[in-house]
């Protein structure tokens, strides 16, 4: 089984948390547009759903399915989204594609969190994928500075601008023996839109798959 067979194994495995009637949130990368991809097949179940990009925007009226806007829907009781790492506590690094806003803030208004993701995600602490900083503009080098003194080694994406319009720092180095009070020191930071930690606010289930099958962690 190759990792594209993984990866939609695991999408599929988080369908069962769908309920008739749902609007659902849906994230961002490889993981999450296979969810899409099985989600295209039951779409007749859903009233619609919420997308973290634009990409997934596309995506999602491609297949079919309603996109509506947060404003008018208000709570949402499902979001299911890949990440970059996660631990088994739950804890993620998220914003690879740079979506990482958009993903926090419908987490943030979804009463359940299902992170689906291959195995080769999972790790024992955060922090060998670089963590992703979206940033305001005019604060690019303030932040950066900041990040620095928390031993971080910040480098600008290149050629990048989220669909925020704001630029993303991508951080190496950092100590994430603490990921909510990293999360939360960073997010404090002035000029920092948001950080790409997710464990103020975790995953409630993640679903790891392998070439074993789908294991879930709650």
């Amino acid at each position: 089984m190759n990792k594209d067979d993984i990866k939609r194994r695991v999408a599929e495995a988080a369908l069962e948390y769908i309920q008739t009637g749902d609007v659902i949130g849906v994230g961002t990368g490889t993981t999450a547009n296979f969810f899409i991809d099985a989600l295209a097949h039951i779409k007749n179940r859903i009233d619609g759903a919420v997308a973290s990009s634009q990409a997934t925007a596309q995506r999602l009226e491609h297949a079919g399915i309603a996109v509506m806007d947060l404003n008018d829907v208000g709570e949402l009781p499902l979001y299911v989204d890949g990440a970059d790492e996660a631990t088994r506590h739950r804890h993620l690094i998220k914003g690879g594609g740079g979506a990482l806003t958009r993903e926090k803030i419908i987490a943030s208004a979804s009463r359940k969190f299902v992170c689906i993701i291959d195995d080769s995600k999972l790790i024992g602490v955060l922090g060998a994928f670089p963590v992703p900083v979206e940033v305001i503009p005019m604060a690019r080098s303030l932040v950066a500075r900041k990040l620095v003194g928390m031993g971080g080694s910040p480098a600008l994406r290149p050629d990048f601008t989220s669909d925020n319009g704001n630029p993303i720092l991508d951080v190496r180095n950092l100590n994430i023996m603490e990921p909510s009070k990293l999360e939360a020191s960073i997010n404090n930071i002035p000029g920092v839109v948001t950080v790409g930690i997710f464990a103020l606010r975790p995953a409630d289930v993640l679903l790891i798959a392998g070439q074993g099958g789908v294991e879930s962690l709650k």
